[in-house]
C-alpha cells in the first residue's frame, strides 16, 4: 500500500468519524446488550454496591465541593449527581457517561475559579472522581462494542489531560490512565466472553435444529425408497395386465386396444419417473445391490421378526384380534416397520423387560400396540439422537393415521399406532362399487 493510499484511507476515516461518534454515543446504535441480562441476584448485588458507593460519595464529596471549592449548595447537587450516575450506569451506561463527563467539566470550571484556594496536583483524578469514571467506563465496555468503549475512554480523558497540560500538574496521569484502561479492558473482556457464550448457545440450537431437520429428511427418504418398491410393483402389474388384456377378449375393438395401450404406456412412463426419483434419493446413500430387489416386508413376516428379537434375548409375546382384511401394501409395510422399530427401541432402552405386541384388525383400521415393562437393570446410555419415533410419526402421518407413545404407570413404555385399512380414495371406490 502506497503512502497516497494510506493518506486517502486516513482522510476517509476522518470524514466518517463524526457519523460514527454520533451513532455510538448519541443515537444509541452501539449494540448494547440487554440491561436485564444475567441472574437477578447478580443485578441486585451490582445495584446495591452502586447505591452504597453513591452514599459514600455524597458524604465525602458534598462537603468538599461545598466548602473547599466554595460553590455553595451546588456542591451537594454535584455530589448527588455523581451518586445517581453510579446507579444509572448499571442500566444506561452511555447516558451515564455523558453525565459523568459533564460533571467533570463543571468541576474543572469550579477549580479554575478557585485555583488559588484548591490544590491541584491530583485533580481531576482524585479518588472519588477516578472511581466514578472507571465505574462508568467499565459498564460501557461491558455492554457496548469495543469501539464505543475506546471512544468513551479517549473523549472522557480529554478534560483531565487538558487540565494537566494547562496547569502542569501531571503527576496523577500515569496512574489514572492505567486505572481507566484496566477498567475498559476488563469490561470488554467480560463482554467478549458473554458474547462468545451466547453465540455458542445459538450455534448449538441451530445445530440441533439442523440435526432434527436432516433426521426428518433421512426418514422421509427411507420411507420414499420403500414405498417406491411397493408402487413400482403395482405399476408393473398394471402394465402387464394392460398388455395381456386384448388377448383375453375375442375380436377386441380398436378403441379397447387403444385405451389399453395408453394405460400400458402411462404405466411405463410412471415407472420410469419413479426410477429417476429413486435414483436421486439413493445418490447420497446408495442401497447395496443385494437389497435393491428384496421384497418389502409385511405383517406375514411378523413371526420371523419376533423370532429374531427373541433370539437376541428379549421376551416377546404377540396377540392378534379381529379378522384380518386385505390391507394395502403401504399399510402392511408401515405396520411392520412400526413394530420393528418399537422392538428395537425396547431392546436398546429396556433391557430385561417383557414386550407385548398386539394387533387389532377392524374393517376401517388396524391398530398396532407395542408395550414393554420396566427394565430390570439400568438402561445404558443411547448414543446420538434416535430416528425411531420420528420415522413412526412420518409413516402414520403419510397414511392419515394416528400415533401415540409415552411411559406407562408401571415404568414401561408403549407405542400405539392406528393405520387406516383403506386409503381414502379406495374407500370412495368401495362405496361406489357397493352402490
Amino acid at each position: 500500500m502506497t503512502t497516497s493510499d494510506m493518506a486517502e484511507r486516513f482522510a476517509a476515516g476522518l470524514r466518517t468519524l463524526p457519523r460514527a461518534l454520533r451513532e455510538d454515543l448519541w443515537t444509541g446504535a452501539a449494540e448494547l446488550r440487554p440491561a436485564a441480562g444475567g441472574p437477578r441476584w447478580q443485578r441486585g448485588l451490582v445495584v446495591t454496591a452502586a447505591v452504597l458507593l453513591g452514599a459514600v460519595m455524597i458524604a465525602s464529596n458534598g462537603n468538599k465541593y461545598t466548602w473547599a471549592y466554595q460553590i455553595g449548595q451546588l456542591g451537594y447537587v454535584l455530589a448527588v449527581a455523581q451518586a445517581a450516575v453510579l446507579v444509572v450506569a448499571v442500566y444506561r451506561p452511555i447516558p451515564a457517561w455523558w453525565a459523568s463527563t459533564m460533571i467533570q467539566l463543571a468541576l474543572l470550571v469550579a477549580w479554575f475559579e478557585m485555583a488559588d484556594i484548591v490544590g491541584g496536583r491530583e485533580f481531576p483524578w482524585t479518588g472519588s472522581e477516578l472511581v466514578l469514571q472507571a465505574w462508568v467506563l467499565f459498564l460501557v465496555a461491558l455492554r457496548a462494542r469495543p469501539r464505543t468503549a475506546v471512544e468513551t475512554l479517549v473523549i472522557g480523558a480529554v478534560p483531565g489531560l487538558a487540565f494537566t497540560f494547562a496547569t502542569g500538574h501531571g503527576d496523577r496521569v500515569p496512574f489514572a490512565a492505567a486505572v481507566l484502561v484496566i477498567a475498559m479492558v476488563v469490561g470488554a473482556s467480560l463482554r467478549g466472553r458473554q458474547v462468545a457464550r451466547t453465540q455458542l448457545v445459538e450455534l448449538e440450537e441451530l445445530t440441533a435444529e439442523e440435526r432434527a431437520r436432516r433426521t426428518l429428511l433421512e426418514e422421509r427418504n427411507r420411507i420414499a425408497r420403500e414405498l417406491h418398491d411397493v408402487v413400482a410393483h403395482h405399476m408393473s402389474v398394471i402394465s402387464i395386465q394392460a398388455q395381456v388384456a386384448p388377448h383375453l377378449v375375442e375380436n377386441p375393438s380398436d378403441e379397447l386396444k387403444e385405451n389399453l395401450a395408453s394405460i400400458r404406456e402411462n404405466a411405463k412412463e410412471a415407472l420410469t419417473e419413479l426410477r429417476q426419483v429413486l435414483g436421486v434419493l439413493r445418490s447420497e446413500h446408495p442401497v447395496p445391490e443385494n437389497e435393491r430387489h428384496t421384497p418389502q416386508p409385511t405383517l406375514d413376516r411378523l413371526d420371523e421378526l419376533v423370532g429374531n428379537v427373541r433370539g437376541a434375548g428379549l421376551t416377546v409375546t404377540t396377540h392378534t384380534t379381529g379378522e384380518r382384511a386385505r390391507l394395502t401394501s403401504g399399510v402392511e409395510l408401515s405396520a411392520f416397520r412400526i413394530i420393528q422399530e418399537a422392538l428395537s427401541n425396547a431392546m436398546r432402552h429396556a433391557p430385561g423387560a417383557e414386550v407385548r405386541v398386539e394387533i387389532d384388525h377392524r374393517p376401517s383400521a388396524v391398530t398396532v400396540r407395542v408395550a414393554n415393562t420396566a427394565p430390570d437393570r439400568p438402561t445404558p446410555p443411547s448414543p446420538g439422537a434416535g430416528h425411531g419415533l420420528l420415522g413412526m410419526r412420518e409413516r402414520t402421518a403419510m397414511l392419515g393415521g394416528t400415533l401415540a407413545f409415552g411411559a406407562t404407570p408401571d415404568g414401561g413404555y408403549e407405542v400405539i399406532a392406528e393405520l387406516p385399512a383403506k386409503l381414502p380414495a379406495q374407500q370412495d371406490d368401495l362405496v361406489e362399487d357397493t352402490a
